[in-house]
C-alpha cells in the first residue's frame, strides 16, 4: 500500500510533467473526464486540468461544476456539436498566442460519441500538438462488463434516432460476425429493444449497462429474449443512458459455403417437419444451429408450404 507521501510525490511528478509539457509548447490536450463516478478522474487529466491556460468545455456549466468539486478555476470556452467549426477557431487563436487548451466533453473522451474531432483536426493540420490524456469510457467498461468479447469488435455508438435509417443500420450491424457495441438514449432504449426483437435477436448473447460506474449501475446479461424481458420490467429503464454489446452473427458465409448452408437447413428442416409441428422444428434448428429465429422459421414456413402444395 502507498503511504500518503508516496502519494504525493506521485501528484507532484504528475503536476511536473504537466507544467513541464505546458512549458514545451503550445498543445491541445484531449481530456477524458469520468462518466460518473468522480474517483475515476485520473491523476493525469487533473494535472493538465490545472495547468493548461483555457478548457473548451462540451457544457461549459457541466465543466464548471466538476472543476468546482476539484477546486480548479479556469476560463471556459464553448465547444459543441452546433458550433464545432466557430469554436475550433477559437482553440487555434489561443494556440497561436502561445496557449495551451483542454478539449473535454460532458463525460468520457471528446469525440467519441461526442463533439471534438473537428477541433481536433484543425489543431493537428495547422501543426499543433494534440495530446490524448486518457480515461474512464462508457465503451470499454461494457466491454469489460460484458464477458461477450475476446477478440475483435466493433463500436458503433448510436443509432440513428427514428426511421428506416435506424432499422437499417441495426440490421446491418447485426449481420456482422464480431460483436457490436451500442448506445442509446434513456428515452430510445424501450424502442431499441422493440427493435432487436423484431430483427430477430432474441437468440444473441447480449450485456446491456444501464448508468455505468453511477450509484445505480445496472447490468443486464442473457439472451436477447432475457434482457429484453428485463428492461422491459426496469422501472428505472428510462432515467439513465444504456451501453450494449451485441454478440455477433454466428454465421457469416458466402458462395459455395452458403448455397451447402442453406441445402443442409432445408435437409434438417425436412426431417423434422415430417415429425414435428413447424414452431417446434423451428425451435429444434435454432437452438442447434444457432441461426436467427426468424430466418429458421421464414425457411420452414417456405418449405412447409411447398410441401403443401404438393399434397
Amino acid at each position: 500500500m502507498q503511504k500518503a507521501g508516496e502519494v504525493d510525490g506521485v501528484k507532484d511528478s504528475l503536476n511536473s510533467e504537466a507544467r513541464a509539457e505546458s512549458r514545451r509548447e503550445p498543445s491541445l490536450y484531449v481530456v477524458a473526464t469520468p462518466i460518473g463516478n468522480m474517483g475515476d478522474l485520473s491523476l493525469r487529466a487533473r494535472a493538465v486540468l490545472e495547468q493548461v491556460d483555457r478548457i473548451a468545455a462540451e457544457d461549459t456549466r457541466n465543466t464548471a461544476r466538476m472543476l468546482d468539486a476539484l477546486g480548479i478555476k479556469k476560463p471556459l470556452m464553448a465547444h459543441h456539436a452546433h458550433n464545432e467549426r466557430e469554436s475550433a477557431q477559437g482553440v487555434l487563436a489561443c494556440l497561436q498566442r502561445g496557449e495551451s487548451v483542454a478539449l473535454v466533453s460532458d463525460a468520457g473522451t471528446p469525440a467519441v460519441s461526442d463533439p471534438g474531432a473537428v477541433v481536433v483536426r484543425c489543431v493537428a493540420e495547422a501543426g499543433f500538438k494534440v495530446v490524448p490524456v486518457p480515461g474512464a469510457s462508457s465503451v470499454l467498461a461494457v466491454v469489460a462488463a460484458s464477458g461477450l468479447v475476446d477478440g475483435a469488435f466493433t463500436f458503433r455508438g448510436f443509432l440513428p434516432a427514428k426511421g428506416k435509417g435506424r432499422v437499417d443500420a441495426l440490421k446491418s450491424w447485426l449481420a456482422c460476425p464480431e460483436p457490436q457495441v451500442v448506445f442509446e438514449a434513456p428515452h430510445r432504449v424501450m424502442q431499441l429493444v422493440d427493435d432487436l426483437e423484431a430483427l430477430g435477436a432474441g437468440d444473441r448473447d447480449m450485456c446491456a449497462g444501464r448508468e455505468l460506474t453511477k450509484q445505480f449501475e445496472t447490468f443486464y446479461r442473457g439472451t436477447g429474449d432475457v434482457v429484453f424481458e428485463q428492461v422491459r420490467q426496469d422501472a428505472n429503464a428510462e432515467r439513465g443512458e444504456w451501453a450494449w454489446v451485441i454478440g455477433g452473427n454466428p454465421v457469416s458465409q458466402t458462395g459455395a459455403e452458403a448455397a451447402q448452408a442453406s441445402a443442409d437447413l432445408d435437409t434438417l428442416l425436412g426431417l423434422l417437419l415430417a415429425e414435428l409441428p413447424l414452431k417446434t422444428a423451428v425451435a429444434v434448428v435454432v437452438k442447434a444451429t444457432g441461426l436467427a429465429k426468424n430466418t429458421v422459421y421464414d425457411r420452414a414456413l417456405a418449405l412447409k408450404s411447398a410441401g403443401d402444395s404438393v399434397v
